[in-house]
C-alpha cells in the first residue's frame, strides 16, 4: 500500500508548475545558472569520475575474473547506477533546491536525508582532499632526475644505504617512511608531519579558489579538469602499449573466469563499485542538477554520465595493467636473471653460459635428476611465473604511490611521466571535491544557518577552513590509519541508507504517480516501465542487499576479532552511525514538534 500525503500539504512546499514557469521567465538573480549545457555535463562527469576510477575498478577486475567482472558491472550500472542517478537529477530539477531544501520539501520527514548526505559530503571531503594533498606532494617532487623513490638513501654516516630501505623497496621508503612517516598503530599518533600540512593548507587553498563563487567559478575549472585526465590517460596508453609486457597486462586484465559469474561477492563487489562511483546519495549532483532549465532532459543527462563513467572505469583499467603488464615482466626478467646468476654461481660452465633461451630447459633437465633437485634446493632459486606478478592486485593508495610509481622509475623521462601521472589524478581529485564542497555549501544555506544574505564567498571559506582544521589529523604520524577509517565507514554504510531512503521516500512518500507527472512536466513524456520496475523494486533491493552483506562482513572483521580498542570503535559509530541516525532521529523530532503544535493549537481553541 502507498502513502501519498495530500495535495494540499504538498502544495504548501512544492513550487507549482506555473510558478517554475514563471521563475524560468524571470531574472534569475538569487540562484544561478550553468552558462551551458556542456559546462554541466562536465562538472557532473568530474564529480562522479573519481580516483576510485583509477585505482579501485582495476582492481576489482582483476579479483574477480578480469573481463568477467565487467558484465555484473555493466548489468547493475543499468539496474542501479542509472534509476538514482536519473531521480537525484529529476528532484533536484523539479525542486531547484539543495539535498535538504529538496527532502524538506518532498516531506518535513526527510529532512533528515539531507542532512546526513551533507554530514557525509563533509567527512568524505576531509580525507579526499589528503589524498590529493599527497598526490600534491608526489607532484612537487617529480621534478628531480632521478626520482627521490627511484632508489634508496645514504644512512647518517654515507657508509651505505639506510637499512629499512635495503629490507624492503625504495618506493615503499619513500612511501611510508618519507611521505606518511607513519606510526606502527592509530594509538601512536606521533607528531603533525610539516610536509603533509604544507600540502594540505595548497590543496585546501587551491579548492577554495576554484569554488569560491559555486557554479561560477567551477564551471569554469572543469573545462581543464575533467578533460585534462583522458588526454593523460590516453598519452599514457600509447606509451604503455610501446613498453614490453604491456599487452601481457592487458590480456591478463581482460581474461575472463566465467566462474565468477556464480560467486555472490563479484556480484556484490560490482554493484558497490557502481554505487560509489557515480557519487551517489552525496547530494552534490541534486545540487548541480538544480542550477539547470526546469525543461532539461534529465533523463537523457543521466544515461549519458552513465555510458561515460562505465567507458571511462574500463578505459582507465586498460591502462593502468598496460603499466603494470609491463612492471610484471620486469620483474619476471629481474626473477630469472637472478636465477641464472646462481645457477653460474653453483657451476663451473665448461662447455658455455646460461642465457634465458636454455634456462627453462636446464631447470627441467636439473629437476630430473635427484641430484640436481637438491642443487635447486640449496641454491634457493625463485619461482619465476610471470602470472604470479600481474596476480598481485593492489588498490587505493597502494597502487597510485607504490606499484605505479615504481612502474614509472623503470620508464625512460621518468619524471616526465610522473608529473603527467600527479596532474591527472590531482585533475580527477579535484573535480571531485567540487561536488562534495557543493554537497555541504547549498544545503547550509537551505538551512539558514546563516543570514540569507550571507555571501557564499565566506561561507565556503569557512567550510575549507574547518574542514582543513579537522584533516589535521591526517597529518599525524597515524594519519594514515585516520584516512583508511574514514575511508571505510564515513562513506560506506550511510551512502546506502540514503540512497534506499531516497528510493523509497520518493515512490511511497511524495508518490510515484506525482513524480511521473513532475518528470512530464520537465521532459515532455513519462518515464517508461524501465524507470518504473527500477525505482519501485529493483535498485533499492539492490541496495539493501549490498547493505545488508558490507554491515555484516565488518561487524565480523571488526567486532568479534576485537582487535582494536573501545575508542576507536567510538570513531566509527559517529562516522557510520551518526549520519545514518540523522535520518530517522530528525523525523522523530519532526512528528514530537507536529505533535505538539497541534497540542497547542487545541489548547487555545
Amino acid at each position: 500500500m502507498r502513502l501519498v500525503l495530500p495535495n494540499r500539504d504538498l502544495e504548501e512546499r512544492i513550487p507549482s508548475y506555473e510558478d517554475l514557469e514563471r521563475m524560468e521567465k524571470e531574472t534569475a538573480v538569487d540562484r544561478p545558472k550553468w552558462d551551458n549545457k556542456t559546462q554541466y555535463l562536465l562538472t557532473c562527469v568530474g564529480f562522479c569520475v573519481g580516483l576510485g576510477n583509477v585505482w579501485r575498478f582495476p582492481y576489482l577486475c582483476q579479483s574477480h575474473g578480469g573481463g568477467a567482472f565487467i558484465i555484473p558491472f555493466i548489468i547493475l550500472v543499468v539496474l542501479e547506477g542509472v534509476p538514482l542517478l536519473h531521480l537525484e537529477f529529476a528532484i533536484g530539477q523539479r525542486l531547484r533546491k539543495g539535498s535538504v531544501g529538496a527532502w524538506a520539501a518532498i516531506h518535513p520527514y526527510l529532512t533528515g536525508v539531507g542532512i546526513a548526505s551533507m554530514s557525509v559530503s563533509f567527512l568524505v571531503g576531509m580525507y579526499y582532499n589528503t589524498i590529493i594533498a599527497w598526490v600534491m606532494w608526489y607532484f612537487f617532487n617529480s621534478f628531480q632526475d632521478p626520482l627521490p623513490w627511484s632508489q634508496c638513501p645514504l644512512n647518517e654516516n654515507l657508509t651505505g644505504l639506510v637499512s629499512e630501505c635495503e629490507r624492503s623497496t625504495s618506493v615503499d621508503y619513500f612511501w611510508y617512511r618519507k611521505t606518511l612517516n607513519t606510526s606502527e598503530a592509530i594509538d601512536e599518533s606521533g607528531g603533525l608531519q610539516w610536509w603533509i600540512v604544507i600540502s594540505l593548507v595548497t590543496a585546501w587553498s587551491v579548492l577554495y579558489i576554484c569554488c569560491i563563487r559555486g557554479i561560477e567559478t567551477t564551471g569554469k575549472a572543469v573545462y581543464i579538469t575533467s578533460t585534462l585526465p583522458y588526454v593523460v590517460l590516453t598519452i599514457f596508453l600509447i606509451r604503455g602499449l610501446t613498453l614490453k609486457g604491456s599487452v601481457d597486462g592487458i590480456k591478463f586484465l581482460f581474461t575472463p573466469d566465467l566462474d565468477e559469474l556464480v560467486n555472490p561477492s563479484t556480484w556484490l563487489d560490482a554493484g558497490a563499485q557502481v554505487f560509489y562511483s557515480f557519487s551517489l546519495a552525496f547530494g552534490g549532483l541534486i545540487s548541480f542538477s538544480s542550477y539547470n532549465p526546469i525543461h532539461n532532459n534529465c533523463e537523457q543527462d543521466a544515461v549519458i554520465i552513465a555510458l561515460i563513467n562505465g567507458f571511462t572505469s574500463i578505459y582507465a583499467a586498460t591502462v593502468i595493467y598496460s603499466i603494470i603488464g609491463f612492471r610484471a615482466t620486469e620483474q619476471f626478467d629481474a626473477c630469472i636473471n637472478g636465477n641464472i646468476m646462481m645457477l653460474l654461481n653453483g657451476f663451473d660452465l665448461a662447455e658455455g653460459t646460461i642465457t634465458d633461451t636454455n634456462y627453462d630447459e636446464m631447470l627441467q633437465n636439473l629437476n630430473s635428476t635427484v641430484s640436481g633437485s637438491a642443487i635447486i634446493e640449496r641454491l634457493s632459486l625463485s619461482n619465476c611465473e610471470l602470472r604470479t606478478f600481474l596476480s598481485e592486485g593492489v588498490e587505493g593508495t597502494g597502487l597510485a604511490f607504490i606499484v605505479f610509481t615504481e612502474a614509472i622509475t623503470k620508464m625512460p623521462f621518468s619524471p616526465l611521466w610522473s608529473v603527467l601521472f600527479f596532474i591527472m589524478l590531482f585533475c580527477l581529485g579535484l573535480s571531485t571535491m567540487f561536488g562534495s564542497i557543493e554537497g555541504v555549501v547549498v544545503p547550509l544555506q537551505d538551512l539558514e544557518i546563516f543570514p540569507k544574505k550571507f555571501p557564499k564567498e565566506a561561507l565556503t571559506g569557512i567550510v575549507c577552513f574547518v574542514s582543513f582544521l579537522i584533516a589535521l589529523i591526517f597529518a599525524l604520524q597515524s594519519g594514515n590509519y585516520w584516512l583508511a577509517l574514514f575511508d571505510s565507514y564515513a562513506g560506506s554504510i550511510p551512502l546506502l541508507i540514503i540512497a534506499f531512503c531516497e528510493m523509497t521516500g520518493v515512490v511511497y512518500l511524495y508518490g510515484i504517480d506525482r513524480f511521473n507527472k513532475d518528470i512530464e512536466f520537465m521532459i515532455g513524456h513519462k518515464p517508461n516501465i524501465f524507470w518504473q520496475a527500477t525505482w519501485r523494486v529493483i535498485s533499492p533491493l539492490i541496495v539493501l542487499v549490498i547493505f545488508v552483506q558490507y554491515a555484516s562482513n565488518n561487524y565480523e572483521y571488526f567486532f568479534l576479532s576485537k582487535m582494536y580498542s573501545f575508542w576507536v570503535y567510538v570513531i566509527i559509530f559517529i562516522l557510520a552511525g551518526l549520519p545514518s541516525l540523522l535520518i530517522p532521529g530528525i523525523a522523530l523530532y519532526k512528528l514530537f514538534q507536529r505533535y505538539c503544535c497541534k497540542k497547542t493549537s487545541l489548547n487555545m481553541e
